[in-house]
C-alpha cells in the first residue's frame, strides 16, 4: 500500500500538467509519422521527471524511449499520440499519451525499490502505418517482460480482442477515351472498381461474424465525359484472428483480380501499412488491472460481458510477442463513438480527464503489483 500511495502522490503532482498537455494535443493534432511537436513535448515532460530519454529513437523521427530504473524486469508503457485526418484526436490518443506519462511518472521514484525498469515508449502512427511494428522490428520490445496501455472509448472494457487487419491499396489501370464519341476505344478502370466492390459485396454472405471488409475511393476518374483510365481505392480487410485473416485476404484479392479480368484493366495491389494482428490479453495482468481499477471506483467488464468487439490496433502485434493488456476506458461521449469529431471534443471534458487519472493509476498500481507479487514467470 505504501508504494501505491507514493505513486498516487507522484501522479497528483503532475496531473494538472497532464490535463493541460491533453488539451494542447486536442488543439494541435498531428497525423501519423508527423507528430513532431507532440513527441517532443511528451519526451521533454518525461525528461523533466527523471527519465533517461532517447529522442528520436529506434530509427523513427517521432518515436521516443524514456526509462527509469537500473535493473530488473522491464515494463513498457505504450504511448500513442497521432491524430486522424479531418477529425483530429477523435480516437483519444491525447488521453492515451497523458495516461501513459502519468503511469510512468507515478512509478518513477519507486522503480529501483521495486527492482524493475519502466519504459514509456513513444509509438507513432497507430492510425495508419503501424509504428509499433517498426519498433518491434527495431528491437524496442526485445527485453520487455510486459507491455500495457489504455484507450478511451464510449464504455469500459477490460480485455478488447481487436481484429487482425490488412490494409491495401488497389489500383486499376485502363485506357482513356471520349465517353460519348468513342467509349469502345477505352478500357474503363472505374468499371473495374465498381465490379470489385460488387464482388466483395457478393462475398459478404460467406463472411464470418468476425470478418469486416470496407473501403474508400481515393481516385475515381478525372471527368464524367472521359472513360476513366485510372482508379485507386484503399481497403481494410479484418478478421478476428491472424489465422482467419490469412484465409480471408486471398478471397478478397480474388475479387479484385476478377474485376481486372472482366474489364481488361491492369491491377496493382500494395500494402498501405503493416498488417495489424489481433490482441491477446494476458490474463494475469488483466486480473491485476481489473482489481486496481475497481479500487479506484471503475469496475471493468470483460468483452464476453459487454459483447462489444471490432477495431484494430498495432498493439495487437505487441501482444503477440510480449505479455500485454489494452483496457478501454469509457468517457461520457453521449451518442458519439471513436473517429467522430464529437468524440474528440469529449476527450477534454471532466470525464476525459478522469480517464487519464484512472488509466494512469490503474496501470501504475498494476506494475507495482506485478513487482511485489513477482508474477514474471506467470505472465
Amino acid at each position: 500500500m505504501r508504494n501505491k500511495q507514493a505513486a498516487e502522490t507522484a501522479f497528483s503532482a503532475v496531473e494538472e500538467e497532464l490535463r493541460s498537455t491533453s488539451r494542447w494535443m486536442y488543439e494541435n493534432p498531428e497525423l501519423a509519422f508527423q507528430e513532431y511537436e507532440s513527441s517532443r513535448r511528451l519526451s521533454e515532460l518525461l525528461g523533466a521527471n527523471g527519465f533517461d530519454v532517447t529522442y528520436p529513437a529506434h530509427g523513427l523521427e517521432t518515436a521516443f524511449e524514456a526509462t527509469v530504473g537500473t535493473a530488473g524486469p522491464r515494463i513498457v508503457i505504450c504511448c500513442e499520440y497521432d491524430a486522424l485526418p479531418k477529425v483530429g484526436q477523435a480516437c483519444g490518443h491525447n488521453i492515451i499519451a497523458t495516461a501513459a506519462l502519468g503511469a510512468g511518472i507515478a512509478v518513477a521514484g519507486i522503480a529501483d525499490d521495486l527492482g524493475i525498469r519502466v519504459t514509456v515508449l513513444g509509438t507513432p502512427a497507430e492510425e495508419g502505418g503501424g509504428g509499433k511494428v517498426d519498433l518491434i522490428d527495431a528491437g524496442a520490445f526485445e527485453d520487455a517482460a510486459a507491455s500495457m496501455m489504455i484507450h478511451p472509448g464510449p464504455s469500459d472494457q477490460l480485455d478488447p480482442s481487436f481484429q487482425a487487419n490488412n490494409s491495401v491499396s488497389v489500383e486499376y489501370f485502363g485506357k482513356d477515351s471520349h465517353a460519348a464519341f468513342a467509349p469502345w476505344e477505352g478500357i474503363n478502370a472505374l468499371d473495374a472498381f465498381v465490379n470489385a466492390y460488387m464482388n466483395v459485396s457478393t462475398l459478404r454472405q460467406s463472411l464470418l461474424p468476425g470478418d469486416r471488409v470496407h473501403c474508400m475511393v481515393n481516385h475515381g476518374g478525372d471527368a464524367s465525359n472521359i472513360i476513366a483510365s485510372y482508379t485507386k481505392s484503399t481497403w481494410g480487410i479484418r478478421s478476428a484472428t491472424k489465422e482467419r485473416l490469412e484465409v480471408l485476404v486471398p478471397k478478397v484479392k480474388a475479387c479484385f483480380e476478377a474485376a481486372a479480368l472482366s474489364t481488361g484493366c491492369r491491377l496493382e495491389i500494395s500494402s498501405v501499412s503493416h498488417p495489424y494482428l489481433n490482441m491477446v490479453n494476458n490474463p494475469v495482468m488483466a486480473s491485476l488491472y481489473a482489481a486496481n481499477s475497481l479500487s479506484l471506483g471503475r469496475p471493468m467488464p470483460t468483452e464476453a460481458e459487454t459483447g462489444a468487439d471490432g477495431g484494430s490496433s498495432d498493439m495487437g502485434n505487441v501482444s503477440q510477442v510480449v505479455p500485454s493488456i489494452h483496457p478501454m476506458l469509457g468517457i461520457e461521449s453521449g451518442d458519439a463513438v471513436n473517429h467522430q469529431p464529437e468524440f474528440a471534443a469529449c476527450t477534454i471534458t471532466p470525464s476525459g480527464e478522469m480517464a487519464i487519472r484512472d488509466g494512469a493509476l490503474s496501470m501504475a498500481y498494476t506494475i507495482i503489483d506485478m513487482a511485489e507479487q513477482d508474477v514474471w514467470d506467470r505472465v
